[in-house]
């Protein structure tokens, strides 16, 4: 009896070999992965993809199983960080809580963030509320990881416990810590959206896709990350997957932008093309109109300034932020191209509901544009005109 003791402390009930236990850990933690990825952020948070009630549930069985999230928790501090991002009031901006304090207490800024009610019922709405969520999941969400906690044991012996502790800071240090951190932080960014995400890699695969975050900030409600021909996004490969096999329904993906030849004044095709890849016209606005001009008055600009200008110095401190200005100031044609920018868009706050209102706001900036004897601003102006939308399920 007491060498049965042993022998199942020393191995457990599997006495799987240390290849065995690797594969296995490979495979649940990228279980969860899968859970955050598709049901949390895809699906319950931003609405791009729904799944058959039997995949949703077991993702939130698998989510209170492994890491203690509760679904409306979840959804209402992501929501919130793209309603507030890099500002004060976002749950987890490197920008103010520190890179150090995102990329390794992440999940401390998460459970200070879950603790806000208010949060709660303005950003979690539409979450799930059944008999289970109510009395299991939200109300012991610490069960979960107890009854991992003994099936590591039973399965490992002791050594299901380092296994099922390595399980439990996987999220918290991928998603909550690099997702939220690097993903601010570090990478290249295809769209010049007003936050700071980035793509940290093109090939999306050890974390679900969540790699390509600045792909994410330009198209939230897209069930596909991957947004470049290079690009590859593993979450999309599953949804398409659970699709194949009826047991999901993609319901938005990031709408691919045409360009129409010929087209005299802008339309409302225009308008709605542009509202959809407003991060789209930056870029290119960037691009091809700011860019050749800094090579021409700018070549002695130190760099960071002239990344900075991507966003009108929105992230510089206050001293290079004055410098940027005065640097701008001696150029006045850089300065003329950056006015343009801004009106541009500017278009997109105008508060009438009125399409006809911005419709009116941007042919009168194309007009200005073409007129302005700028070549770069008058092509760009042009191939702006010719914007339409072409949907498409990637």
């Amino acid at each position: 009896m007491f060498a049965a003791l042993l022998d199942w402390l020393n191995a457990g009930l599997t006495h799987a070999s240390l290849w065995s236990i690797a594969l296995y850990l490979l495979v649940i933690t990228q279980i969860t992965i899968m859970t955050t990825t598709l049901y949390l952020h895809r699906s319950a948070a931003h609405r791009g993809v729904d799944f058959h009630p039997v995949v949703a549930h077991f993702f939130r069985f698998w989510a209170w199983l492994t890491t203690a999230m509760v679904t409306k928790e979840w959804v209402a501090v992501h929501r919130k960080h793209h309603a507030k991002c890099e500002t004060a009031e976002d749950p987890h901006s490197p920008r103010f809580a520190g890179i150090n304090q995102v990329l390794w207490r992440g999940v401390e800024l998460y459970q200070d963030a879950r603790l806000d009610k208010d949060m709660l019922d303005k950003y979690g709405k539409g979450s799930p509320d059944d008999w289970i969520e109510r009395h299991v999941y939200t109300a012991h969400p610490n069960w979960g990881p107890s009854l991992m906690l003994f099936i590591s044991i039973a399965l490992f012996g002791v050594l299901g416990v380092a296994i099922w502790a390595l399980q439990m800071v996987w999220i918290p240090f991928w998603a909550a810590g690099v997702v939220n951190g690097l993903g601010h932080w570090w990478g290249y960014r295809n769209f010049d959206t007003q936050d700071t995400a980035t793509n940290l890699t093109p090939w999306a695969f050890w974390i679900g896709g969540e790699e390509l975050h600045n792909n994410h900030h330009a198209f939230p409600s897209s069930s596909k990350f991957a947004l470049r021909k290079f690009e590859l996004d593993i979450g999309w490969v599953a949804i398409r997957g659970f699709e194949l096999l009826g047991l999901a329904k993609v319901l938005r993906v990031a709408p691919k932008l045409d360009v129409r030849p010929n087209i005299a004044v802008p339309d409302t095709e225009t308008m709605r093309a542009m509202m959809a890849h407003r991060w789209q016209v930056a870029t290119d606005y960037f691009s091809t109109v700011l860019k050749p001009q800094l090579r021409q008055d700018a070549r002695d600009m130190p760099r960071r300034l002239r990344n900075a200008l991507r966003s009108e110095g929105r992230w510089l401190d206050a001293t290079r932020r004055e410098k940027m200005r005065g640097w701008l100031a001696d150029r006045p044609r850089l300065l003329t191209l950056m006015e343009y920018r801004q009106r541009l868009l500017a278009i997109y706050e105008l508060k009438s509901a009125e399409v006809d209102t911005k419709l009116d706001a941007l042919r009168a900036w194309c007009a200005e544009a073409e007129a302005s004897g700028n070549a770069a601003l008058a092509q760009f102006s042009m191939r702006l005109k010719g914007y339409a939308l072409v949907p498409t399920r990637g």
